[in-house]
């Protein structure tokens, strides 16, 4: 069963799962979108994205004008959206700005940083606050992060990060320390915050969830 946490005539807000597709793709998988219309018995519309191995809050629309005007206000940047993350290395600021340019290689599903604006690459610019700080054994230390975007690039927190040296834990594509584990790791990324204006009524609507932030906790409680 998803969570719910707001549903009206016009849309849904609620938490995916970790691991789920936010729609249908190659591997057939159970995915969010169809899963969503059988629990709401209504069909739904995807406004913007999640990655895969990523969980958190999420928007749906229930009818085709919701879908239009949400998906114009994402793309005029009025649906603030922040992130939780567990990433790998030692911040050298207790806050940061990171602006890149972002090009997909679709034929691999990643996404590189280019030096300079090359052709298809886009501008990508996020913000970042450390909110704890922690050691392991195994992974050195680790860090705690709040992450509010800019812009929404292609695996955009999870390579800027990896740029930056602050790859994030359980990440199989961009940190270097788990692209080759035999041992599968849920990604410690989550979609945690949305503020955005409803499309009919204009009533600001917001949203928060405390993840379970493992492993940083585990490694938290260890450290002490």
């Amino acid at each position: 069963m998803i969570t719910i946490y707001y549903e009206d005539s016009h849309l849904l807000v609620v938490e995916k799962p970790p691991g789920m597709p936010v729609q249908s793709d190659p591997t057939g998988d159970p995915d969010l979108l169809a899963v969503l219309s059988e629990q709401v018995h209504h069909p739904l519309w995807l406004v913007h994205r999640l990655d895969r191995p990523v969980g958190g809050l999420i928007v749906y629309a229930k009818t085709k004008e919701a879908c239009a005007r949400l998906s114009t206000a994402w793309q005029e940047k009025r649906i603030q959206k922040s992130y939780t993350a567990v990433v790998c290395g030692t911040p050298e600021n207790e806050e940061a700005e990171c602006k890149h340019y972002i090009r997909k290689c679709k034929t691999i599903n990643r996404s590189k940083i280019e030096a300079t604006r090359v052709a298809y690459a886009k501008r990508a610019v996020l913000r970042y606050r450390v909110l704890d700080r922690c050691s392991s054994s195994e992974f050195g230390p680790l860090a705690l992060v709040h992450i509010d975007l800019e812009t929404g690039r292609h695996h955009q927190i999870r390579v800027q990060l990896s740029h930056i040296g602050l790859p994030i834990w359980g990440d199989t594509k961009y940190n270097k320390a788990f692209t080759k584990r035999k041992v599968w790791s849920q990604i410690a990324l989550w979609s945690t915050h949305l503020r955005f204006d409803h499309p009919v009524t204009k009533e600001t609507l917001e949203f928060s969830i405390v993840p379970s932030v493992e492993p940083f906790s585990t490694f938290k409680e260890n450290d002490q």
